[in-house]
């Protein structure tokens, strides 16, 4: 008997090539799953560590990466819970995150949530747009500084680069849809585990030629700066951290990549212990060799840091796998976005659903669709023109995850959790829970408090589109 169709998909009888739900095969497995996690958590984030680190000093600095950790670890687990209504084997499924909150919190929160999620993700972009444009740049730089000794300060225009970053992501973005990027998240995940690998590497070697590990058990002095400044840098680095784990807002796209059996559940969990696991023995690696080298003068980003060495083709290919992780990066990010707009346009004006193979030899036809190639298109350029208006690395890491932490990370799996389990109010499981969102919830208002701070001090010198490396 074939099944009713869903969102469009006609549901076939032949299992061998659709899922329960009429949609293609899917086939994600644990590596591929933790790829995609990877790929969406270690990036330009895992730069800024080591300054978060100084803000905070060789006691409270590591406590927060594990505390973050284990926040996001726990709330995964949460959130992969609700991935099908009901039944974790046969329920049905939520195909994103704003589905999932749709269909068990109800339409209010739903678009609660698509506001927060979808401006996160374009934030994300944003972010990315200047990690890869500082990367091209610092390849160009420690190649000049390098050519003259050291002596020529080679100050560089930021706004060249990011142009290119964005011209490259316009035609990546054309990628169909999110399932098609699995090859781009796997290279994307190499190039992560490589350039921490040679951060880890400088830092060791920057510590050898000091002879000594810097820093200090509660960071950044008030001597080199002031009270204030000191509590915007513990704020900020909060919102930094936060936004080195985040990718909550993705889960659920990326759970509906996995193959059943077995539950998709069941393989999320593993995927996510696994990739998090990973990430944090790397995080604190990178961040505490970053902060025992450079210690409270510690940059916003790590590889800036080393300037002229005679390492320099070293710090070019970290740089470049950065870059090519940014690529990766930037389209597990948008592509859900994508997915959204495209799915509501085509319910408002299916005709904008039309598509034209273009033939290409040696390799299957393109279906070119005109609204993709247009609305894509010019989604990249406003997140490039936004890069160029406010290229502040570190206070745009902040400001995302502070903004994503909390509703994302934990309210939205906490609550959908509470429902989907149907624990008691007031019961001890209840309890603790809410005590973990109402924590989180202050340590994103102050994160949020210290980047927009920091924002504003950087304003006071800074002219748009004036922008040296």
């Amino acid at each position: 008997m074939v099944k009713d169709s869903i969102d469009g998909f006609s549901s076939l009888p032949d299992s061998k090539f659709y899922d329960d739900d009429g949609r293609p095969k899917r086939t994600g497995t644990v590596w591929t799953t933790s790829s995609h996690i990877v790929t969406a958590v270690v990036g330009s984030g895992v730069l800024s560590l080591a300054w978060a680190i100084a803000q905070m000093g060789w006691v409270a600095g590591p406590v927060a990466l594990i505390i973050f950790s284990s926040i996001t670890w726990y709330t995964s687990l949460l959130l992969a819970e609700c991935y099908r209504l009901g039944d974790p084997i046969s329920g049905k499924r939520n195909y994103s995150f704003m589905d999932a909150v749709q269909n068990i919190l109800g339409t209010t929160s739903a678009k609660i949530c698509g506001i927060v999620q979808y401006s996160s993700l374009y934030g994300a972009a944003i972010g990315y747009t200047i990690a890869g444009a500082i990367s091209m740049m610092a390849i160009t730089r420690t190649n000049c500084l390098h050519s003259s000794g050291g002596k020529n300060p080679c100050p560089i225009d930021s706004n060249p680069y990011m142009i290119g970053f964005g011209v490259s992501q316009i035609f990546l973005s054309q990628i169909p849809d999110f399932p098609q990027t699995w090859w781009l998240s796997i290279v994307a995940a190499i190039m992560s585990f490589t350039y921490s690998f040679i951060g880890l590497f400088l830092g060791i070697a920057k510590i050898s030629e000091n002879g000594t590990i810097k820093g200090s058990l509660t960071g950044v002095t008030i001597r080199t700066v002031t009270k204030i400044e000191k509590v915007w840098g513990i704020f900020q680095s909060f919102g930094c951290i936060a936004f080195a784990y985040s990718f909550s807002q993705i889960l659920i796209e990326i759970q509906d990549t996995i193959k059943n059996p077995p539950s998709e559940v069941k393989t999320m969990k593993k995927a996510t212990k696994l990739s998090i696991s990973v990430i944090t023995v790397f995080y604190m690696l990178c961040g505490c060799f970053g902060y025992a080298a450079f210690g409270d003068a510690a940059p916003g980003n790590l590889l800036t840091g080393f300037g002229y060495s005679n390492a320099y083709w070293l710090i070019d290919i970290a740089n470049a796998t950065i870059l090519v992780h940014m690529f990766g990066a930037y389209q597990v990010y948008v592509q859900p976005l994508f997915a959204f707009i495209e799915k509501e346009a085509v319910k408002r004006w299916p005709s904008v659903n039309k598509e034209y193979k273009i033939p290409i030899p040696g390799f299957a036809p393109y279906n070119l669709n005109l609204f993709r190639l247009v609305w894509r298109t010019l989604f990249v350029i406003s997140t490039t023109f936004i890069a160029m208006l406010i290229p502040f690395f570190n206070d745009v890491l902040g400001i995302l995850g502070s903004l994503n932490f909390w509703p994302l990370t934990v309210y939205f799996p906490v609550e959908m959790y509470i429902k989907q389990k149907k624990i008691p109010k007031w019961s001890r499981a209840w309890i603790g829970l809410q005590i973990i969102s109402v924590v989180c919830l202050v340590v994103s208002v102050m994160s949020a408090i210290g980047s927009v701070a920091s924002v504003a001090l950087d304003l006071k010198v800074y002219k748009p589109f004036v922008t040296n490396f």
